[in-house]
């Protein structure tokens, strides 16, 4: 509701509490995620980025789970493709959709199909791309990383910096939320506005650990 029904929320606070409406935003999980480590490293006398960098390089796997049970659910689809694919997805939940498109661009007849009585357009499996690149790929690249001598900082910078990057790309072949569109630039996402400080920061902490060169474990490095 901080991202995406923030008037909302000031006009009824209540309303949060009806879980049972909307969605989950990633990036408001993440800061709740953050906060809940920071309060575990001063219970227990770690340091913050000593907990942080042990904890995200587990996180990609519960994100490619999660999307993977987007596309079984058949939400957050991808955008309208004609590209032939063999692994472009039609989506029945996107129907009303579709036929709205439709109207819109009529060109877009020939690639309907009718499924139950429904017309509906074929779409990148979006979900699954962001399954393998912020899931699989990044949890695959922070394992390996991870068990390397890094200074600390490090392995969350990476995270930032790839699970960012990897979300920007991808959207631009997921379809925008229906109520936010493209908001800025005439092509930006609410995804990627929210993605885009995540790779800065993640650079920039890169840039500072390494510069920093602090290490909790493994051979230091000769300078």
């Amino acid at each position: 509701m901080l991202f995406y029904q923030f008037g909302e929320l000031l006009q009824n606070p209540a309303y949060i509490l009806k879980v049972w409406e909307g969605g989950m935003s990633f990036h408001g999980g993440f800061i709740g995620v953050m906060l809940g480590m920071w309060f575990f490293a001063r219970k227990y006398k770690k340091t913050t980025f000593q907990v942080f960098d042990f904890i995200v390089p587990c996180v990609p796997t519960g994100l490619l789970f999660g999307r993977i049970g987007n596309y079984i659910n058949g939400e957050l689809w991808g955008r309208v493709s004609d590209g032939g694919y063999n692994w472009l997805t039609y989506f029945p939940q996107a129907a009303a959709f579709d036929m709205e498109q439709l109207q819109s661009n009529p060109q877009l007849q020939e690639l309907m199909i009718e499924v139950n009585g429904q017309y509906i357009l074929p779409r990148h499996p979006s979900q699954l791309y962001e399954a393998f690149a912020e899931g699989l790929l990044l949890f695959i690249f922070l394992w390996w990383y991870s068990s390397k001598p890094r200074p600390r900082m490090a392995a969350s910078a990476v995270f930032l910096l790839g699970y960012g990057t990897s979300r920007f790309i991808i959207e631009f072949f997921r379809q925008p939320d229906a109520d936010q569109g493209f908001i800025l630039l005439g092509w930006m996402t609410k995804g990627q506005i929210l993605s885009a400080p995540m790779i800065i920061a993640g650079l920039i902490m890169l840039i500072y650990a390494y510069k920093r060169g602090i290490y909790d474990w493994g051979k230091q490095p000769a300078y």
